[in-house]
């Protein structure tokens, strides 16, 4: 098991490398001059854009800029923007918000979503399963933004339950709504995939088997039929959860939320290219730290995993 770790480990590497690369292309291409963008209307002397330009390496080429962030990055250094404050910094307190929005969501999608899967396993072809797939088609087809602008108007306008905006009265009461929306988006596939895995392994050797030494059907649930249900739902979970981080840049600024999500996109409308890069490398780190979390937690709900 030690030799598996180390060995994803080392294949992670030139994931986040090729990743920051494409992020850092990205930005690369994007028109106009970001210094000149840093000041505006206002004047600015030919001597400070020089330094700027030579303090950032604004005029490098794309490998050569690569490679100084790439040697920063080993030193621990996330880049900074072009006031001088390092991206760490401006992340200080926004990692909390945005955190506290995605465990949210991710709690709200595995309760909804391994319920009703659940529910219309053990009720296959009722009306409750018919519901179910029928609702998690809709869901499929609507975009994210227009799940969260009809639950702004219908739960925090019309009905007045919960803020529709910003986190000053805090979790939960702020963050329900936004995590409210991102959970939808990825309900339909975790309940699609928890009817699936649970009537195929319903009709499996090892239930039978529990079910003919009179075991009590809540038991040859819960412990056999549930627990080996849940590999494939576990593994759409963890890399579901590492795409969590992505959505909170749509969410956070439909909702004002100070999180990562919003300084990405404020440094993207900025042209703040350090920062765009080293917010989304803390994101890549993060998405490639969760799906080593779900490779290990593979191990305890298959033993043979350990062995491997």
């Amino acid at each position: 098991m030690g030799r598996y770790i180390a060995r994803r480990i080392v294949q992670a590497v030139p994931v986040l490398v090729g990743t920051t690369f494409i992020v850092f292309a990205l930005v690369f291409a994007l028109p106009g001059d970001p210094i000149a963008a840093l000041y505006g209307d206002r004047p600015i002397s030919a001597s400070v854009q020089a330094e700027l330009r030579e303090r950032y390496h604004v005029d490098d080429s794309l490998p050569a800029q690569y490679g100084h962030y790439i040697s920063a990055l080993a030193r621990g250094d996330f880049g900074e923007d072009f006031s001088g404050r390092p991206v760490t910094d401006l992340l200080s307190g926004r990692w909390e918000v945005t955190l506290a929005l995605v465990l949210t969501a991710f709690v709200l999608q595995c309760v909804l979503g391994l319920v009703l899967g659940s529910l219309a396993a053990l009720r296959r072809g009722s009306a409750l399963d018919m519901a179910v797939l029928a609702g998690t088609t809709a869901l499929l087809s609507v975009p994210l933004f227009v799940v969260a602008f009809a639950l702004q108007i219908v739960v925090g306008v019309e009905l007045g339950w919960l803020p529709i905006a910003g986190a000053a009265e805090g979790w939960p009461r702020a963050y329900v709504l936004p995590g409210l929306v991102i959970a939808l988006i990825g309900l339909a596939p975790v309940a699609r995939l928890t009817r699936t895995s649970l009537i195929e392994n319903q009709r499996a050797d090892y239930v039978r088997t529990a079910r003919a030494k009179g075991l009590s059907p809540w038991r040859v649930f819960s412990r056999h039929t549930l627990r080996n249900s849940l590999i494939p739902v576990v593994t759409y979970l963890g890399a579901d959860l590492g795409l969590m981080l992505g959505g909170t840049v749509v969410v956070e600024s439909i909702f004002n939320l100070p999180g990562v999500g919003q300084l990405l996109t404020l440094s993207i409308q900025n042209q703040e290219g350090a920062v765009v890069v080293g917010v989304a490398t803390m994101l890549v780190l993060a998405f490639l730290a969760i799906n080593l979390a779900v490779d290990l937690l593979y191990g305890v709900l298959d033993p043979r995993v350990r062995h491997g």
